[in-house]
């Protein structure tokens, strides 16, 4: 069924049918009758796939990674969609309206999407609010929140770490944890933040503020899948150095090799990063060899081309602890959670 409007989706822009579906979700969940009918359709109903990762209960290892609901606007929805977890951003300290549109494309051909859209958010500030009221509606939540931070367009990168300070202060109350957002390809210069002294900057002063704070939350940092193993190295004994609570492997990549789709069209959309079916093997790559480094120090969140359950399972059994959906979600639909699932429980 999902495949049928996916056709249909898809002969309009991407941006446009990604907030004209979710404004539909919200309407059809707004009653209960209807929120009631997506929870039994789209929801995982084993418990035995429950984890406990970094010290949070997660009730099933099927996340959504950070650039689908930046603003935290549609977490309810995505609760009754079965997600164990929502990551939400990546959110800046001011307001910013990210690059010029269009800046989402569909390459069907090869189940991708590339994205420049440039950290466009609401600020942390009404961001923060806005997830203030969420939990006071919505106490009893299991779904976990990840808060993903960066920092703004224009910061600098010598002060970039005054913008995760203030992300990070300011959503500490709402999220459960924190992923730290240096491999985004699309705000100028980000990616040179993944040198190892400038993240040893960024990550100490974010564990500083930590320890100072009521109840230590989760930090891990993102990393893009187009590092080379001395880069990975490096990333690998910063985290152990400052025992970073995680990893997320992979972000998007700037890479456009093997497409299928014609040459002429990839050139003519350009910059982005590249994101499903083409970032698969690298992202797992990644995972396993971050993984087999890290011995069970510090575990792994998988992201990159996950779109069934089979992938899932490669993604855990390259050592993964749990997984996270993007491009899959906009490609398999509102059901890719409990198909995941009930994949994983049989196997």
């Amino acid at each position: 069924m999902y495949k049928f409007f996916r056709n249909i989706l898809f002969q309009f822009p991407t941006e446009t049918v990604h907030h004209l579906s979710m404004s539909g979700l919200q309407f059809v969940c707004a009653t209960g009758v209807g929120k009631s009918v997506i929870r039994k359709q789209c929801q995982p109903q084993s418990a035995r796939l429950t984890k406990t990762v970094f010290g949070l209960s997660f009730t099933n290892p099927v996340g959504l990674a950070a650039g689908f609901d930046k603003n935290a606007s549609y977490l309810s929805e995505l609760e009754a969609l079965g997600f164990g977890a929502v990551e939400i951003g990546t959110v800046t300290p001011l307001a910013q309206d990210g690059n010029p549109t269009p800046r989402l494309f569909r390459l069907p051909t090869d189940q991708a999407l590339i994205n420049r859209m440039g950290f466009n958010n609401d600020g942390v500030k009404e961001i923060a609010v806005r997830l203030a009221n969420w939990r006071n509606k919505n106490r009893h939540t299991k779904m976990l929140i990840g808060g993903n931070i960066g920092k703004n367009k224009v910061t600098p990168n010598e002060d970039a770490y005054k913008d995760y300070d203030i992300c990070f202060r300011a959503l500490y109350p709402y999220v459960d944890y924190f992923v730290v957002n240096v491999s985004s390809p699309n705000t100028p210069g980000l990616r040179a933040l993944q040198e190892k002294e400038s993240l040893r900057k960024i990550l100490s002063h974010l564990q500083t503020i930590n320890a100072q704070l009521n109840s230590n939350k989760p930090i891990l940092l993102k990393i893009a899948p187009d590092l080379s193993t001395h880069e990975i190295d490096d990333v690998i004994d910063l985290a152990l150095e400052i025992k970073l609570d995680g990893l997320v492997a992979t972000n998007t990549t700037i890479s456009r090799e093997g497409l299928q789709t014609p040459k002429e069209k990839v050139e003519a959309i350009g910059a982005g990063g590249l994101s499903g079916k083409p970032v698969q093997q690298r992202s797992t790559e990644v995972v396993r060899y971050l993984t087999s480094k890290l011995e069970g120090k510090i575990p792994v969140i998988a992201s990159g081309g996950i779109f069934n359950g089979q992938d899932a399972k490669e993604k855990l059994d390259a050592g993964a602890s749990l997984v996270q959906v993007w491009t899959g979600f906009i490609y398999e639909g509102p059901g890719i959670v409990k198909k995941i699932c009930d994949y994983l429980e049989k196997h």
